[in-house]
């Protein structure tokens, strides 16, 4: 292994790479501009659309109720709602949106809650649509009132305070800094998208340094020279990982530049920030802590990266020997296109509730390194699980990175009919 002559076939794959288009779009644009700009206008549209959701006053069917009088005129005179009467096809009103909640009042509601009785009210909604939820919610809210209502009276009936069916109040306080807050809320997106595009970046150059110069015929000009094949294969080896890596760091820089120059003004400013970043992290806007917006620790960003070094190895391996098996681009695109389920699917299970780091986990590539990522970036730093994952990252890169050696090495492989 000579590295002058790695040097040198590395240098010349990099300077045809930057004459290549489609490389310089999947390594440098789609991460340096397409993703970045892609979530601001998804935090934009989510935050807009969460906003006239909100402002949305849902429609309300009654079902029932005419033995109520006094129910049925505080519905109609409650605000946030505007009360209907109930048709026959009121399921499939639901179903198509034209009416957001149903209210089922039982028969003889209110002369049973004179007696003692605990009827029950239905709410019919359609499970998952924003504006039926919202609506589900301004109902439960006026219904609350009600029976807070009706408690009082009770009370005041029996001579008793109005406090004695509430006897302490509790409220929820976060206490964690803003920083584990945030890595708790991006932990699982963060490493998805490196992970994603550390694959992606690493495919374009791998099928152009190997299927391509097959289709171009200048692979059996390259094997002719006197280099040894195994410096011709690293030095190849080595654009791809520059491609790899290329890409995490062009999305990482332009992403933190996009927050850190207008993502507040491009959010919408507070609220709509907030409601954007609820979004990104799965969770409903009131969850979110009242104080500031949640950051990422800038340590738990340099620990990320230094984790998905090996795994960049691994993927420049695979994606250089997996594109040694075709005889020409389209071919080997045919080939990589379904491993991203491969790098998705195990990525995508470290973000699933109860999915935890064990020494298990700590060795199941790619999961291991979304589950690491997560608590690094919210300030947890388990030293012992984080070196059994690098060493077994590295490990696994290193048996992939053999094992493109040797299918560069095969004339089978390399000149296959």
């Amino acid at each position: 292994m000579n590295w002058r002559n790695i040097t040198t076939v590395y240098l010349k794959e990099l300077k045809d790479s930057l004459r290549d288009r489609r490389t310089l779009i999947s390594v440098i644009v789609v991460p340096t501009v397409v993703m970045p700009l892609m979530f601001l206008i998804f935090g934009k549209v989510t935050a807009s659309s969460v906003a006239k959701a909100r402002e949305d006053v849902p429609t309300v069917a009654v079902i029932g109720g005419s033995d109520s009088p006094e129910v049925l005129r505080r519905f109609r005179e409650a605000k946030g709602m505007r009360v209907v009467e109930a048709k026959a096809d009121w399921r499939d009103a639901i179903a198509a949106k034209t009416l957001r909640v149903a209210v089922d009042i039982p028969d003889r509601f209110a002369a049973r809650l004179e007696s003692g009785e605990v009827p029950a009210v239905r709410i019919y909604h359609y499970q998952g649509e924003l504006k039926s939820e919202n609506g589900v919610r301004v109902v439960e809210r006026f219904l609350a009132e009600l029976r807070e209502d009706t408690v009082a009276r009770r009370l005041a009936a029996a001579g008793l305070p109005k406090g004695a069916a509430r006897p302490f109040e509790f409220r929820r306080e976060n206490v964690a800094p803003p920083e584990k807050v945030g890595g708790n809320l991006f932990g699982g997106l963060v490493p998805y998208l490196i992970i994603l595009l550390c694959f992606t970046g690493a495919m374009y150059p791998a099928m152009d340094l190997t299927a391509g110069e097959k289709e171009r015929g200048t692979m059996e000009t390259l094997l002719c020279s006197p280099v040894p094949r195994v410096d011709l294969v690293l030095g190849k080896f080595l654009m791809v990982l520059t491609g790899s890596v290329s890409a995490m760091v062009f999305m990482l820089i332009s992403t933190a530049a996009s927050i850190l120059i207008g993502g507040a003004a491009l959010l919408g400013g507070g609220a709509g920030a907030r409601s954007a970043v609820a979004a990104a992290g799965a969770m409903r806007p009131p969850e979110l802590p009242a104080g500031p917006l949640p950051i990422i620790d800038p340590l738990g960003i340099v620990g990320v990266m230094a984790m998905v070094v090996p795994v960049a190895v691994l993927f420049a391996a695979l994606a250089f020997t997996v594109s040694l098996f075709a005889k020409s681009q389209k071919e080997a695109q045919s080939y990589l296109g379904p491993m991203i389920v491969l790098v998705v699917l195990p990525t995508s299970l470290g973000v699933l509730p109860g999915m935890e780091l064990t020494t298990g986990t700590a060795l199941v590539p790619l999961l291991n390194l979304s589950l690491v990522c997560k608590e690094m970036l919210s300030g947890v730093w388990n030293w012992g699980y984080i070196g059994l994952i690098f060493g077994s990252s590295c490990l696994y890169a290193g048996v992939a990175l053999g094992l493109a050696v040797r299918m560069f090495g095969r004339e089978e492989v390399m000149f296959r009919t």
